[in-house]
């Protein structure tokens, strides 16, 4: 008999040379068809790993040409009103690639939108994440791992934003450098190692750009690549429906069909960032001027996500306390204190839960919010008071632009914080057991259909037709809440 095997190529011999090394075919099988259900909502945790690449990128850019040094220089350059200024060299290399480098401020743009969609991105992430009850077990690591990462990133965008040196971004670093006065016994000694010496000193632009360019950025890649691992490890969460359980997972396949979508999400976040750098301008540092210990740029503002921690020193006030010969500065100190632990109630919240309810088991399955009143509440209650000190970080704003006292905007605003949070949480919680009581009229009497019919003895009635089954499924698939099981007599 003939030997009717076809030779192998060349291509299909490195294959297996690789594939009995480093199993790479098994692998492929294995994670390639890895199922991706198809919700809309799982695009925000895309949304914030896209644009982390274009922070990356246009980050590595803007490297090239920006010098991290406090040294004075006199600036002749492109823009000619500065002509003549002395500055720190951070700041003139800032307006060099606004003015001078080829798209430059473009990509200097780009990097400032994408930071500010990165963290809300996070942000939403993570209110979804919430919100669905996903953080549940086996992925309370995972949500450590996707806190961390917000938190970073608010440090990262402070770092980021204080580099070009000018006056808007040196109120800020007085501002930092006021909170860590604030801290009992070792206030100084921070601010001193921190900056350096004396405030502003003369190595926080350079200190602020190694931990802005290589050590945060390490350690949020590393954090982002260990979120992915273990998103692919645990598998992913679906909302409930016909055929779910917390054994399978329902969509499409990581390849080709989910790569090819993500793909050209990844172009179209880029996209829009683009459009946002070329048609909105951001931190214009040449509008602002060098910075300058003596003076403070006039409505200063901090980026949003940071809008909530200079809220809290607003508001609050300036109250003193004079012990033992020390003066603890209450009006500062206070803020330093409740805005850690405001970021750490979120990453401790799935263990609090957890223990609260005694719930020990694994959850891959999302809960509709409305079926987790107290929750949802919570996390409504959370975001009323982020809003309102975030308007309290700009009170001076609020108060020029709707004409009113700065002392009223500011008592509204303290008043407020202690009032609405309550208001919310129990407003929230009503409604979502209210939108429970109208599922439980769907599952019992079915859809109206806005026909009225008349029954022999005179009375007018509306036809309900029934629910199909996966409506039925969908609003029926969790445990209902205490308050609407009804007794046994």
């Amino acid at each position: 008999m003939s030997d009717t095997r076809v030779p192998s190529t060349r291509g299909e011999r490195v294959a297996d040379w690789f594939d009995g090394r480093l199993g790479i075919h098994t692998f492929g099988r294995k994670y390639l068809r890895k199922v991706f259900p198809d919700h809309w909502s799982f695009l925000l945790g895309e949304i914030c790993l896209y644009s982390f690449a274009v922070l990356v990128l246009t980050g590595v850019y803007l490297t090239f040409f920006f010098h991290p040094s406090m040294n004075e220089v006199t600036y002749h350059g492109g823009y000619v009103p500065l002509n003549g200024v002395r500055m720190s060299e951070a700041y003139a290399s800032t307006l060099d690639i606004s003015f001078e480098v080829r798209g430059g401020l473009l990509i200097r743009q780009l990097h400032h939108w994408a930071a500010l969609v990165f963290v809300a991105g996070m942000l939403t992430h993570m209110m979804r994440h919430f919100f669905t009850g996903s953080f549940r077990k086996p992925r309370e690591v995972n949500w450590l791992f996707g806190w961390l990462l917000l938190f970073l990133g608010l440090f990262e965008g402070l770092f980021g934003y204080s580099l070009p040196d000018d006056l808007l971004s040196g109120t800020g670093l007085r501002f930092v450098d006021g909170a860590l006065l604030s801290v009992p016994i070792v206030g100084t000694y921070l601010s001193m190692f921190l900056f350096g010496g004396e405030f502003p000193g003369h190595d926080i632009v350079a200190r602020f750009y190694s931990l802005h360019v290589l050590v945060i950025p390490g350690i949020m890649a590393a954090l982002v690549l260990a979120h992915l691992v273990l998103v692919v490890y645990h598998k992913h969460t679906q909302f409930a429906g016909p055929g779910r359980t917390e054994r399978n997972v329902i969509g499409a396949p990581f390849f080709p069909v989910y790569l090819a979508k993500a793909g050209g999400f990844f172009f179209l976040v880029f996209g829009v960032l683009s459009v946002m750098a070329a048609v909105a301008t951001i931190n214009p540092v040449w509008s602002y001027g060098p910075y300058r210990a003596d003076q403070v740029s006039t409505g200063a503002q901090p980026d949003w996500y940071l809008g909530f921690a200079e809220g809290l020193v607003r508001i609050m006030p300036g109250w003193e306390v004079t012990l033992w010969g020390h003066t603890l500065v209450l009006g500062v100190l206070i803020p330093v204190v409740v805005f850690p632990l405001l970021l750490v109630f979120i990453g401790a919240y799935p263990f609090l839960e957890a223990r609260i309810s005694g719930d020990g088991r694994e959850h891959h399955l999302l809960d509709r919010p409305r079926n987790r009143p107290v929750r949802t509440a919570i996390g409504a209650a959370w975001i009323s008071v982020y809003l309102i000190l975030l308007a309290g970080g700009g009170n001076d704003i609020v108060a020029t632009r709707l004409h009113l006292s700065i002392n009223t905007v500011t008592w509204a605003v303290r008043i407020g914080l202690l009032a609405v949070p309550a208001v919310v949480f129990v407003v929230t919680r009503r409604i979502c057991l209210g939108l429970q009581l109208k599922d439980r009229e769907l599952v019992e009497h079915g859809r109206p259909t806005g026909v009225i019919k008349r029954l022999p003895h005179g009375e007018y009635v509306e036809l309900h037709e029934p629910l199909d089954q996966a409506a039925l499924h969908t609003l029926t698939a969790h445990r209902r809440p205490a308050e609407l099981v009804e007794r046994e007599p």
